[in-house]
């Protein structure tokens, strides 16, 4: 059974940066991991995802500001958030498929098995 562990939120101002970060329980990262985020009364949303191999995808009201990356040998998968605006307030989720390496789905939360509790980012005007 693969654990996700988030960690990181917090609350900051418009512009303000903070990072992410998701512990697997399975190393090393060899399957398609992604986040997600929800903000209140909204549905989940796709942020970014990285698969096994290959380039990371993002939403497009993150590119430029968000970048994903992982310690692939550690387990740890992280959201690297710049300039970040109210808009981005929301809890902040990491999901996994184990069994997938390629995601040509990777914005949809159905394609994941295993999700982390979440973390929640505040971003004050």
């Amino acid at each position: 059974q693969l654990e996700l562990a988030e960690s990181g939120g917090g609350s900051v101002q418009s512009g303000g940066s903070l990072r992410l970060s998701c512990q697997s329980s399975i190393a090393p990262l060899t399957y398609c991991m992604a986040w997600f985020r929800q903000a209140p009364g909204k549905g989940r949303q796709a942020v970014a995802g990285l698969p096994s191999s290959g380039p990371p995808v993002y939403v497009d009201s993150v590119k430029g500001r968000f970048t994903i990356s992982k310690d692939k040998g550690k387990g740890i998968l992280y959201l690297e958030m710049n300039n970040l605006q109210p808009a981005d307030t929301a809890m902040y989720y990491c999901a996994a498929d184990y069994s997938r390496w390629v995601c040509p789905l990777w914005s949809s939360s159905t394609e994941y098995d295993s999700w982390g509790q979440g973390t929640q980012v505040t971003v004050s005007s």
